[in-house]
């Protein structure tokens, strides 16, 4: 049953993902820099650090006890996925959204599921378990899906250029290294978590429970937060853009900084309930990234089919589409039947 209720925690966590852009659609006025380092602020750096105040027994006893290479690694591992996150934005400009989305994700849901056991030395000890072989059909089924999902979403970008009869800004050789750096940088987060585990460790011992691995965000997503914020004050002297952060814009200033909390808000949630989900895992917990991976992109298209993002798409663009929701549901699927056989095994 714990193991069910991990799932259903990162589904939450998931949900929280694949809202978290909606609140860009009512900013106004502000360039992309602007918006990204406003909610990266609430996302990354203050909440981590409210959250764990809140939910850590004796925080201040926990991280002078706990290991300072654990603390040293989460944080430079975090600053390289931050890197990850500039490069997919960077990425989208050339090959559109759904595509960085599919190759990035890909690429991170199967490294990040797989290097930390492979670092640890205990990949082989794994795979010979019970269960495993739903574990690696999962993980295979899930990449696969993602891809799928990734096509059905460029469909989609080609509709729309058909439609609106608008040139395609489209280049694969400038997007696809950008996606490849995404892929493999972004997994570095799941590491980032299972480095930071002695951390989350001291946590538990004064009574933290579920909530251990709120602490090691503290970290992880400041590490993120420096890269973001080293790239965001670039482009403000770039182009001369700080005054943004008191002008009032179209929507009002009040309304952008709202949107920008909100933002930050529903992408921490995922953090928050990926944690919860994470230590209810038991023997496969290093599962927990491909399952919240797959569970991401999957609610992402069906909170694009609610929101009609995908109504003026042809037969052939939802028909990929329903191909890859099933594909990426059977692999959620094969994943926790993997995860609750090696609970009992």
């Amino acid at each position: 049953m714990e193991v069910i209720n991990g799932v259903l925690f990162h589904a939450v966590g998931a949900s929280s993902a694949s809202l978290c852009y909606t609140p860009q659609k009512k900013v106004k006025g502000w360039s992309w820099q602007t918006y990204w380092l406003a909610q990266a602020a609430v996302c990354w750096l203050l909440l981590p650090l409210l959250v764990a105040y809140i939910t850590i027994p004796q925080i201040t006893t926990v991280l002078k006890e706990a290991p300072a290479s654990a603390m040293q690694n989460s944080f430079l591992l975090g600053l390289a996925y931050g890197i990850g996150g500039t490069a997919f934005g960077i990425a989208i400009r050339y090959v559109g959204f759904s595509l960085t989305y599919a190759i990035s994700v890909g690429i991170s849901c199967v490294l990040g599921t797989l290097l930390p056991p492979l670092v640890a030395g205990t990949l082989g000890t794994i795979l010979s378990g019970a269960g495993a072989g739903y574990l690696i059909s999962g993980v295979t089924m899930g990449a696969i899906g993602i891809a799928v999902c990734g096509l059905a979403g460029r469909s989609k970008e080609k509709d729309i250029e058909k439609q609106s009869k608008t040139e395609s800004v489209f280049s694969l050789a400038k997007g696809l290294p950008l996606c490849l750096l995404a892929g493999v940088l972004s997994a570095l987060y799941g590491f980032s978590l299972n480095q930071g585990q002695p951390i989350a460790d001291v946590a538990a011992k004064y009574g933290a429970g579920n909530f251990q691995g709120n602490v090691i965000y503290i970290f992880s997503n400041s590490g993120a937060f420096i890269s973001t914020m080293i790239y965001c004050l670039y482009l403000h002297r770039k182009e001369k853009t700080f005054a943004e952060y008191k002008t009032t814009g179209e929507s009002g200033l009040g309304m952008n900084y709202l949107m920008s909390i909100l933002t930050g808000m529903l992408w921490y949630g995922q953090f928050f309930f990926y944690g919860l989900g994470h230590v209810r895992m038991g023997k496969y917990e290093f599962s927990s990234w491909a399952i919240h991976m797959i569970l991401l992109v999957l609610l992402s298209a069906i909170t694009g089919l609610l929101m009609k993002e995908w109504k003026n798409s042809s037969g052939k663009t939802i028909r990929l589409l329903a191909v890859a929701i099933i594909i990426l549901i059977t692999a959620v699927l094969l994943l926790t039947q993997g995860n609750k056989l090696g609970a009992v095994g």
